[in-house]
């Protein structure tokens, strides 16, 4: 007669990963939104930052070190979120990002309705970098397994 072995382990990666829908509707996301911060958001701030500026409003002056620095931040973070091992790093800050921007829209601009945008965004890459917590690793634990 055979028993079940009550005390199984099931390993905690099998718990940590997410099932294959989620998986592809999250790597369906990180593509889309990695493009869209790639090509629409942040390579407008490096290819043309002084354009920008110039048109920016009034009340919204940036400095253009900063738009440069915001613009390299976003293609980092677009090329991140489509790199494995980088996806829930790079979605942690672009969720930080995005939240900044939001505050931005709201407080210096003045025009709290377009924060929503980036609100939805930052709540979008929380999701990410959740479900992709697994991937990051304490490089100190990946640096003391290398054999010697």
């Amino acid at each position: 007669m055979t028993t079940a072995n009550p005390t199984t382990n099931f390993s905690s990666d099998v718990t940590d990963r997410p099932g294959k829908v989620r998986n592809r509707v999250l790597w369906a996301l990180q593509i889309l939104l990695g493009l869209f911060f790639i090509i629409a958001s942040g390579g407008p701030k490096l290819v043309m930052p002084s354009a920008l500026t110039d048109n920016a409003p009034e009340n919204l002056t940036i400095p253009l070190g900063l738009l440069v620095f915001i613009g390299v931040a976003e293609v980092a973070g677009g090329i991140g979120l489509m790199v494995p091992r980088l996806s829930a790093l790079a979605a942690a800050g672009l969720s930080v990002l995005t939240v900044l921007a939001a505050a931005t829209q709201a407080f210096i601009a003045d025009k709290p309705l377009m924060g929503i945008f980036p609100l939805v965004l930052a709540a979008i890459f929380a999701w990410i970098a959740y479900e992709r917590r697994a991937t990051i690793t304490d490089p100190r634990n990946s640096l003391s397994s290398t054999p010697s």
